[in-house]
């Protein structure tokens, strides 16, 4: 056979050009994001800190049956082609499940499902529950420089599905694995149930709506447990601190030189500076006006009455009058 043209040799390049830029193409991730490039394994303590308290959150504060508390943790380490939740999107059976009755099985079981056939999800971790609406748990987790994004739901207890947590936060920068991260937690409704109170009865929501955060002024009722018209915005509920584990199997790990206060210190800080959400009185309708009372060919009073529904805290707004009078013709004089 006689040598390859120049326009066959060229052709050929041309095509191995082609794919190798298209294996180029498919091995980035969804999204536009960077790829990790970080060593392959990375550990991390995650620590998860209640900030519900009656100071900041004075509106229905749950005291008891059940008094003001947190679910059990759970959460993934995966790709960007999983999602354990998103804001604005629907959520799935499991995580309904885990944020009206705080049941995980089936959410565990589903991410167990993405890790097995999707390969998304490289580890699932979980941490206990916290038994007050102010406290700390903590657990440890894994991450791969092809699962660097970490998610997890935290379940506020009592509420009809309202949760906090993590959608996708990337542990890993580039080439290198992020050494801690904070961020501050603010309550969402999963859209599966239409109560509007803590202890709401079971009210499901049909059609199911989405992923939705919940704001001081949103949903704009004032029978919201978290209404708080005065605010901007709502202090923070909760907060959660990922830090990176040094693994040497020489010698244990001595905390980094620094100011005092930093590190493990933060939540004492932290716990010293409680905002103080102001909470207005509320009170009813006026009720009906009484008969009016007095004597013959005199004017006579007649009064109406209120009472108080929601009391004031924090220097909120003080509660008005509960009583009014008025003059009038008396209706039976005496």
């Amino acid at each position: 056979m006689g040598a390859p043209s120049h326009t066959t040799t060229w052709g050929r390049a041309l095509w191995a050009l082609l794919l190798t830029t298209l294996g180029s193409v498919a091995s980035q991730p969804l999204g536009g994001e960077s790829v990790c490039t970080a060593r392959p394994l990375a550990k991390y303590s995650i620590t998860f800190t209640g900030k519900w308290s009656q100071t900041a959150f004075p509106k229905q504060y749950p005291l008891f049956r059940p008094p003001a508390q947190w679910s059990s943790l759970l959460g993934a380490a995966h790709s960007s082609d999983y999602s354990l939740w998103r804001k604005n999107q629907y959520v799935s059976d499991g995580l309904r499940d885990f944020a009206e009755r705080g049941e995980a099985w089936a959410l565990m079981r589903e991410m167990e499902a993405a890790g097995e056939k999707l390969q998304s999800v490289h580890e699932v971790f979980s941490a206990p529950a916290v038994p007050s609406g102010t406290g700390q748990t903590s657990a440890e987790l894994e991450v791969h420089s092809r699962h660097s994004l970490v998610s997890f739901v935290v379940r506020i207890v009592p509420s009809p599905d309202w949760f906090v947590g993590v959608d996708s936060l990337d542990l890993c920068n580039g080439d290198r694995w992020r050494e801690q991260v904070a961020v501050d937690l603010y309550p969402y409704d999963a859209g599966t149930d239409s109560g509007f109170t803590f202890s709401s009865p079971n009210f499901a929501t049909i059609p199911q709506d989405t992923v939705t955060e919940i704001t001081s002024s949103s949903p704009s009722h004032p029978a919201n447990s978290f209404y708080y018209p005065r605010l901007k915005s709502l202090p923070p509920i909760a907060r959660v601190t990922l830090v990176r584990l040094r693994q040497n199997p020489r010698a244990f790990d001595l905390p980094a030189p620094g100011p005092a206060g930093a590190g493990g210190g933060n939540e004492i800080m932290d716990s010293l500076s409680v905002p103080e959400t102001p909470l207005d009185c509320e009170v009813s309708l006026w009720s009906s006006w009484g008969l009016c009372a007095g004597p013959c060919g005199k004017l006579g009073v007649k009064s109406r009455t209120r009472y108080v529904r929601v009391q004031p805290a924090n220097h909120g707004a003080p509660c008005p009058e509960l009583e009014e009078e008025a003059e009038c013709a008396p209706d039976n004089c005496v």
